[in-house]
């Protein structure tokens, strides 16, 4: 059995238990992966597909608490 999604299914992405703030280090890392999947398939084999846009935004929202993370962590070194 193959580890890997079959090429007719989309990767799937869970949603965080927990607001994005409250996620660790590693937990919203993990998310963005599964985003970022998500949306490369999307983009290869649905690209007008209806869900790369809320893919984006979720994307988007990860990528944005990431940088205040990065930012805080500048700031307090």
């Amino acid at each position: 059995m193959s580890a890997t999604p079959a090429a007719d299914h989309a990767p799937p992405v869970s949603h965080p238990r927990h607001p994005l703030p409250a996620l660790a280090t590693f937990e919203l890392a993990g998310y963005r992966r599964q985003l970022e999947d998500a949306i490369g398939y999307y983009q290869r084999e649905h690209p007008a597909a209806a869900p790369l846009a809320g893919l984006r935004d979720r994307l988007a929202e990860v990528t944005a608490e990431q940088d205040d993370r990065t930012r805080i962590a500048a700031r307090n070194a």
